[in-house]
């Protein structure tokens, strides 16, 4: 009961400052209730309690009847969430699939300790200190546990390599090892340079800086007197932290310029302004994003459009505006309770409707707005007037009331993903072969020196790809015609090739090949070439 009722003076003490309360714990107080009900649960029933499981469900109880983002984590599940937008985590520094239950190395990380100690891409790792990780079914998690650890400890890892007969033990030292929100970075064309980031993390706003200067870079180097131009791809980028996307807008506007504006009920209002420092103020700037771009990424996006700096591609956001406040608890765990809204420099908030309680209701939103058509059809998305609100230099209409409308909207291409192509995805069954072929076929695929070599020399085998059919066929994914299976071959054959890009190169140049298929970043590319022309 202690421990209860500490935890919930904490989470008080946490907000008194900021919403002047006062701990009532009085006979008539709620919190009494509480502490009543509790001690008669763990002195009363008929069977034993978990004083620490009452006190999780009683934290999730009252989280539920609120907004949909105010959530409870444990100490484990805190972690998980946190760290991949620390910016780090300690460990070997290895870019990893699973392949057969066994481990296989894809990437090193720069400067890591497998990159230093000679561990190279191909090479399968089956065991760790004295216990074996191959072929026995160990999870992904548990293998993670046992690479990782603290700075400094050194862990022995076991590899097998095609070339060599016997296995090598290879001594690593931990080390700090980088996490990166940047997805891509290349040239789409002569001026233009695209960008994609899967998160707002720690060192969002550095990766950004860095990944812009050396792009332009290479583009005066190209094209001399060339001005430089982007695209920004936050297509299915969940967000992340407030701080990162204001660093991120603040590159684009000028001084003064207001990037975005909190407020709540319980505390201070609070707004973000451009230094006028940003390396970004100049050029054309297109934003891709869709029903899956939120929060942080929403900032960015409205931002940009309020200002009339950046041109929105593809479909209407997803519309979370709430801002989350962490509550971190003794033990580790955390509340994340929302405690303001956000807004645009405009004052639209972003935040879609949503009713107290019924996260059920909220969770179908993409459904619904299949249902209705607002994937697939401009004309059926209505605004109410009270919605409307002007943009801050050239005056255009933009909407409020449930995220971002892009300037420029582009269907969701519903014949692109087959059922068949999304069975296949279901079952593993394009990456693991892929996996394999790569792995197998390393040698001849260091042929291609350059991504551009690899884009139009590389064809993707007809072997691979009945092989992927096949193993499909074994698992019950079979196309309900020919004239599905026609539709899925395709994208599927570009799917491979890039999978393959990927394994040989960069997680970037997954993006430069697959980016091909994408109708947001086609349209994108055709809006910002006609600009700049």
């Amino acid at each position: 009961m202690r421990h209860i009722l500490s935890t919930l003076l904490i989470l008080l003490a946490a907000f008194s400052a900021d919403a002047q309360m006062r701990i009532n714990l009085g006979a008539d107080s709620p919190l009494r209730k509480l502490q009543i009900a509790t001690i008669a649960i763990e002195n009363l029933y008929v069977d034993t309690v978990s004083s620490e499981r009452l006190a999780e469900d009683a934290i999730r109880g009252m989280l539920s009847k609120l907004d949909p983002h105010s959530t409870y984590s444990t100490a484990k599940e805190t972690k998980e969430l946190t760290e991949p937008l620390k910016g780090n985590f300690d460990g070997i520094g290895v870019q990893f699939n699973m392949v057969d239950d066994t481990l296989l190395v894809i990437q090193t990380v720069n400067g890591g300790p497998s990159e230093k100690a000679g561990i190279m891409a191909g090479d399968r790792i089956v065991a760790v200190n004295d216990t074996a990780i191959a072929g026995v079914k160990m999870s992904r998690t548990d293998i993670m546990k046992r690479l990782r650890g603290k700075k400094g400890t050194e862990v022995d890892v076991t590899v097998v390599r095609r070339s060599e007969r016997q296995p090598i033990v290879f001594r690593l030292t931990r080390d700090k090892i980088p996490v990166t929100s940047l997805d891509a970075a290349y040239l789409a064309g002569k001026g233009i340079g695209y960008i994609r980031f899967g998160n707002f993390g720690a060192t969002t706003h550095a990766e950004m800086v860095q990944a812009v200067d050396s792009l332009k870079a290479v583009n005066a180097a190209l094209w001399p007197g060339t001005p430089f131009n982007l695209m920004l791809d936050l297509q299915d980028n969940g967000g992340g932290y407030l701080s990162a996307a204001e660093d991120m807008a603040n590159e684009f506007l000028g001084k003064g310029d207001l990037l975005v504006f909190t407020k709540g009920r319980s505390v201070a209002k609070h707004e973000a302004r451009a230094d006028g420092r940003g390396i970004l103020q100049q050029g054309k700037v297109v934003v891709l994003v869709n029903e899956y771009t939120a929060s942080a990424s929403e900032i960015v996006s409205g931002a940009l459009q309020d200002h009339d700096r950046g041109t929105i591609v593809g479909r209407r956001t997803f519309g979370k505006g709430l801002v989350q406040r962490p509550v971190e608890l003794p033990d580790g765990s955390m509340i994340r309770l929302t405690v303001a809204h956000y807004y645009t420099p405009t004052g639209r908030c972003i935040q879609k409707p949503y009713k107290p309680g019924d996260k059920t209701d909220y969770d179908m939103d993409f459904e619904q707005r299949l249902k209705h058509g607002e994937l697939t059809c401009r004309d059926s998305i209505h605004f109410a007037d009270s919605l409307k609100y002007e943009t801050l230099r050239l005056h255009r209409t933009v909407y409020g009331g449930g995220g971002i409308m892009p300037d420029i909207f582009v269907p969701l291409d519903t014949t692109l993903y087959t059922r068949f192509h999304r069975m296949l995805v279901a079952k593993g069954v394009i990456v693991s072969n892929t996996l394999r072929y790569a792995d197998k076929m390393r040698k001849q695929l260091s042929q291609y020196k350059t991504l551009d070599k690899f884009k139009s020399g590389y064809q993707v085998p007809q072997t691979l790809i009945d092989t992927i059919l096949a193993d499909g066929a074994q698992q019950g994914v079979l196309p309900k015609d020919d004239d599905e299976k026609k539709r899925t071959l395709d994208y599927l054959t570009l799917q491979v090739k890039a999978l393959v890009a990927r394994d040989i190169f960069s997680q970037s140049a997954y993006f430069e090949v697959i980016n091909a298929a994408n109708p947001i970043y086609n349209a994108a590319l055709e809006a910002i070439t006609r600009e700049t022309e």
